[in-house]
């Protein structure tokens, strides 16, 4: 299995406001997190496995799918990373449909994978801030400004797990305003 490095980049998310402390975690006190900490893709996260990967390397893949996570969204621990992450996977997983879904279905670890594809598809798609909202309700306590952190700390780190070619496919079926989702820059027109 081939590890893929990213370098470390300090950005601001186009998706800021002028909040910058999240909801409490209940779990552990964090420091306050500002556009400064935003979460980045700079976590380490396995290559797109070659074949079908074996249980322990899927295992493995999950692990580094939720420690990528982790270190992109400063959870304070694991488990928390890994709710966040099942949470929005689930969230996503009904607004991707065709080809994508299954191709990014394929490209997961298995306990991602089942996730995505457990989700009925939704009847209607909905607006980045929509979708912000939703994943909001899903989530005890959180606001429309931790959501947004929680939905960009795990989408940011799915390019370098799914590849950037599918990413661009799912982001062609998806209303405009995803793409600084998945931590890209939105460059489609304004309608």
């Amino acid at each position: 299995m081939s590890v893929t490095t990213v370098p470390s980049v300090t950005t601001t998310p186009a998706t800021a406001t002028t909040e910058t402390s999240p909801r409490p975690r209940t779990e552990t006190p964090l420091r306050p997190r500002t556009a400064e900490t935003s979460p980045s893709p700079r976590a380490v996260i396995p290559a797109p496995a070659q074949g079908r990967p074996t249980r322990d390397d899927d295992s493995a893949r999950w692990g580094e799918l939720i420690d990528a996570v982790r270190e992109a969204g400063q959870y304070p621990t694991r488990s928390e990373a890994e709710r966040v992450t099942r949470i929005v996977l689930s969230a996503l997983g009904g607004h991707v449909i065709g080809d994508e879904r299954v191709d990014l279905a394929q490209a997961l670890p298995e306990q991602a994978a089942k996730v995505v594809a457990s989700q009925i598809p939704a009847t209607r798609q909905l607006t980045a801030a929509e979708f912000v909202d939703s994943v909001a309700a899903r989530i005890e306590g959180a606001t429309p400004a931790t959501a947004r952190w929680d939905v960009s700390s795990v989408l940011s780190v799915l390019p370098k797990l799914i590849g950037d070619d599918l990413v661009t496919r799912i982001l062609a079926q998806l209303p405009s305003g995803y793409a600084l989702l998945f931590g890209r820059a939105d460059l489609s027109p304004v309608e």
